[in-house]
């Protein structure tokens, strides 16, 4: 089902996973270099969303919302556990799968789990395990499938720059739907901090299924964008933009991307 892989492929979103610690008086630039560190240990709900632009035959539009909390834990002095619940909320038309008009609901839960060291030097690392549960609210929005893989992060954060890139791939055991999954995802994020909270950034998303047809195995999208650390209040909260234009797509794949992100941080 090609809405099954596409909608799978955008909803695998960036994870974040826990380290230094921040107290309430940290500033804002400092708190724009944690909240893009994927080991900082920082509580936070990222609301994502992304707008996929030349969808289908008919060049339609797919939106989904990814609502992210990122929960760290301590497990000793040694290491952090960190967990991520991706749920997407989804609308796009029907057209992927034959129908007419619209289909609107929650797609399938990701959740992730990361063990990072507290202390690992200057190359800063996690990894953990992947799940995919089936959610979907409706047939045209998930793969009706169970599915588990690894993933693991890579970062430095030399000066003003937060560099790095996350890896995962995740297999199907499980489920009635009809086709398989085993998707891999790799992010990479580069990150350069401006004064006063501002940042510049590029994050894509690249994508293969393997279960797909040589020429539809690809996602691979270029761009950036920026953002902002600012406060509601005492209320510490991140946005940011980008866009990415997809250089390599599927054939039913969207022609760009528009990502929009709120994200509220409760630092400890």
């Amino acid at each position: 089902m090609k809405s099954t892989r596409l909608l799978v492929a955008l909803s695998l979103a960036s994870i974040i996973i826990a380290g230094p610690v921040l107290g309430h008086g940290a500033s804002d630039s400092e708190l724009a270099k944690q909240s893009q560190n994927p080991v900082a240990n920082l509580i936070s709900l990222p609301l994502q969303n992304n707008t996929n632009f030349g969808i289908g035959p008919d060049d339609e539009t797919q939106n989904i919302l990814n609502i992210q909390p990122v929960w760290p834990f301590s497990i000793n002095d040694d290491w952090n556990l960190i967990t991520r619940t991706i749920v997407p909320v989804v609308s796009q038309p029907n057209v992927l799968t034959g129908g007419e008009g619209r289909v609107n609901g929650l797609g399938d839960t990701t959740f992730t789990a990361f063990f990072s060291p507290r202390d690992s030097g200057k190359l800063t690392w996690g990894v953990g395990p992947v799940l995919l549960l089936p959610t979907a609210t409706d047939d045209a929005l998930g793969s009706d499938k169970w599915g588990a893989g690894a993933s693991a992060v890579f970062l430095t954060m030399p000066g003003n720059w937060v560099v790095g890139s996350l890896f995962s791939n995740v297999w199907s055991f499980a489920g009635s739907g009809n086709q398989d999954i085993n998707l891999f995802t790799w992010q990479y994020f580069i990150n350069y901090n401006l004064p006063n909270g501002w940042y510049l950034s590029s994050a894509p998303i690249i994508t293969a299924n393997w279960e797909a047809e040589s020429r539809n195995k690809w996602t691979v999208p270029f761009g950036g964008g920026f953002g902002k650390i600012f406060r509601i209040g005492k209320q510490p909260m991140n946005a940011q933009v980008q866009a990415f234009y997809n250089v390599k797509k599927s054939d039913f794949g969207p022609d760009w991307t528009l990502r929009l992100q709120l994200q509220f941080l409760f630092p400890k």
